[in-house]
């Protein structure tokens, strides 16, 4: 069996380390006005940051330019394929043939990625991209199982395949959506999404023969999310996922935490390794009992199994985790008075949860001191006030820095 590589979201250089931490044999990331989450905290300086970090520690770094991009954008996409071309990531993700043509001409050496935003749903599509000069086939999400094996046992041998395992659907075909710009002026084309699927709405019904009198339709006091999607989920399926043969498994999220980051490429990197060791014996349950904890909305396997899966649609709207947050992070170890960056309220008492780096089940402790970072006073509770505000208290077991503290609400 081919061990896939393991493609974690990066939207800052700080998310790519504890995407590597975690487990990820690659990241994928992109600058703040060319890909398609502008809100994504990474500037040129971090990017050529992470791509030195990521080469130092033998991974890879996949740059993502997969805007739909106006005339007015070549300028800037240009001059980023020559920066591209100095600082070698190890692939880009594009979209528009406009910008594979750039990135060609002024970055010839960067392999080439074909984004799922290009709706690569066929042997014939993704045989007019790898003849035009691209590498890998980000297949689009509405392929199921077997389509997705007849492109693999068809394709040429050095086209490489990559696949969507886990995060956000989007609510339109492969991602491509208009509906953000139409209802708030915001392009998701070129990485401006308001997330108008997420939004609730309130709908009516009309009688014709009584105009102007509206009946509320299927709405509580939040309204009803008809557009918004559950969050693909494909841990029980790895096993016959690795067997297919794709190359990369890819995790959606560059605008999520360090703590979702951590807990789901956690979870994917123990089944991948799990099931490489002993396939016959795998057990999902153990990692979606992980996966359960970072959890925002419902999960689906989406049309991989059944392209007449109905069980997609998240009509009751955004879920939050209401058992589970995230805690902080381990800025320096001491055996009595660790250090962490507190992300969210933390109280003696508190049940915590470490998250080990190549361990699937964390360590739960309980809260039983804290100390004042600066006057080195005990209290007894503490709230995020100031960005990157530190309290210490005792960890049980030895940690190292960029570790993840999950708290139990």
């Amino acid at each position: 069996m081919k061990k896939p590589e393991l493609l974690a979201p990066a939207g800052s250089y700080e998310k790519a380390k504890i995407a590597f931490l975690y487990g990820a044999d690659a990241i994928y990331c992109g600058t703040s006005s060319l890909s398609l989450r502008t809100r994504a905290d990474m500037e040129n300086e971090d990017l050529i940051k992470t791509i030195k970090y990521a080469h130092k520690i033998g991974k890879k770094v996949y740059v993502t330019i997969n805007i739909f991009a106006w005339d007015d954008k070549y300028e800037e996409i240009i001059e980023m394929a020559k920066t591209l071309e100095e600082i070698k990531p190890d692939a880009v993700i594009v979209a528009d043939g406009g910008i594979m043509e750039a990135m060609k001409q002024y970055a010839p050496s960067i392999p080439i990625h074909i984004s799922t935003q290009a709706n690569i749903v066929s042997l014939h599509s993704a045989n007019f991209w790898y003849k035009n000069g691209a590498k890998r086939m980000i297949l689009a999400r509405e392929l199921n199982k077997e389509q997705i094996k007849y492109i693999i046992q068809n394709k040429p041998e050095d086209m490489e395949t990559e696949i969507f395992i886990h995060g956000a659907i989007c609510f339109t075909y492969s991602g491509r959506c208009f509906l953000s710009d139409f209802l708030s002026g915001r392009s998701a084309n070129l990485g401006e999404c308001s997330q108008s699927c997420r939004w609730s709405y309130n709908l009516y019904a009309e009688e014709k023969n009584n105009p102007g009198e509206m009946m509320p339709i299927e709405a509580n006091k939040y309204g009803t999310s008809i557009f918004s999607s559950k969050d693909l989920c494909l841990i029980n399926e790895i096993p016959e996922i690795i067997d297919m043969g794709i190359d990369s498994l890819k995790i959606e999220g560059r605008l999520k935490t360090e703590y979702y980051i951590a807990s789901v490429v956690s979870c994917y990197r123990a089944a991948i390794d799990d099931c490489i060791k002993d396939n016959k014996n795998f057990n999902g349950e153990k990692y979606l009992k992980e996966l359960d904890k970072v959890k925002t909305r419902g999960l689906t396997t989406f049309y991989f199994n059944d392209k007449n899966n109905q069980d997609i649609q998240e009509y009751s709207g955004k879920q939050y985790n209401e058992l589970y947050e995230f805690g902080g992070k381990v800025v320096e170890y001491n055996q009595d008075k660790t250090i962490i960056e507190i992300r969210n309220k933390l109280q003696v008492g508190d049940i915590l949860e470490l998250l080990i780096p190549n361990q699937l089940e964390p360590e739960i402790f309980t809260i039983e001191r804290l100390w004042d970072v600066d006057t080195r006073e005990e209290i007894k509770e503490i709230s995020p006030g100031v960005k990157g505000q530190q309290v210490m208290l005792n960890i049980p077991i030895k940690c190292e820095k960029d570790w993840i503290l999950r708290r139990r609400k």
